[in-house]
């Protein structure tokens, strides 16, 4: 068995071309999936060979009993490149995938073209895991049904949740990762588990030494309105290694690349020159 079976993915654009295409892989972000960053790779996959997947312990891919640092996703994403044959590409991770290709990019560096990190900081925080704790459990999982679980996200969460992004956007992003199970009950797609053991193995540690010791041209990229990434952590971020360029995207949140996904493809067009027109 492949190792890359063991994960929910696709590939998009072309495999050859004159010139070859280049090879972009996206990350997402705690409690995402691979589609997350459809409109995005749309704006690319004329020219660009794309690969997006879920993470372990998200979506539909596997969802082991442990491993869920940072250490631990990049490792998975060794093993699929090497798998794949790709020795060079341009590496995209959003929050918590931001962190996972930094710790990519800091032990493989020989392998990424170009790194794009978005709305993410390296610093620690011991307790972070206890805001999605908080979230997930007000979830009285699992539902009955799909209509009851629309329900639930649609009033009550609204009413009930305290949170620090917009609460209907929220909402509607929790409803997203609701599946049916085949006894008909309706529950998460990812594994709360590793929802929670994510947040704890990659907050238990700052990764500042990380980000000083980047040896790959790297793009940072903060919403404007972000409550993730602070205006302090992104410049301190900028002045602490040459090797980092950085922009921030008004009218965005966390969530940039859905916020204003024009902008977020302008702002890679940018970064890594821009892309080829497709052969007639």
């Amino acid at each position: 068995m492949a190792y890359l079976d063991n994960f929910n993915h696709q590939f998009y654009g072309p495999e050859t071309g004159s010139p070859e295409p280049r090879k972009w892989i996206f990350i997402h972000g705690l409690m995402g999936f691979g589609q997350n960053w459809r409109r995005i790779i749309s704006g690319l996959e004329k020219t660009e060979r794309c690969l997006a997947f879920d993470q372990r312990g998200h979506g539909r891919s596997f969802k082991p009993e442990s491993g869920y640092s940072p250490e631990d996703y990049a490792d998975d994403l060794k093993k699929i490149v090497d798998e794949l044959g790709w020795k060079k590409f341009n590496l995209v991770g959003h929050s918590m995938g931001g962190r996972n290709v930094l710790v990519f990019a800091s032990k493989y560096p020989e392998y990424v073209d170009k790194l794009v990190i978005e709305d993410i900081g390296p610093e620690s925080s011991a307790n972070a895991h206890e805001y999605y704790a908080y979230l997930l459990n007000l979830a009285p999982t699992p539902f009955a049904s799909r209509d009851e679980a629309r329900k639930f996200f649609a009033e009550d969460f609204i009413q009930k949740a305290k949170t620090r992004e917009n609460v209907e956007v929220l909402s509607k992003f929790f409803y997203s990762n609701m599946e049916e199970k085949p006894d008909g009950t309706v529950d998460w797609r990812f594994s709360k588990y590793a929802i929670i053991e994510s947040v704890k193995a990659g907050r238990n540690m700052d990764r500042w030494q990380e980000v000083r010791d980047l040896k790959v041209p790297t793009l940072l990229i903060r919403g404007e309105s972000s409550q993730e990434l602070s205006q302090q952590n992104y410049e301190a971020m900028l002045a602490s290694n040459p090797m980092i360029k950085g922009v921030v995207i008004p009218g965005a949140g966390h969530w940039v690349h859905s916020d204003q996904a024009q902008a977020f493809v302008e702002a890679l067009k940018s970064f890594v020159g821009d892309f080829p027109s497709p052969e007639k």
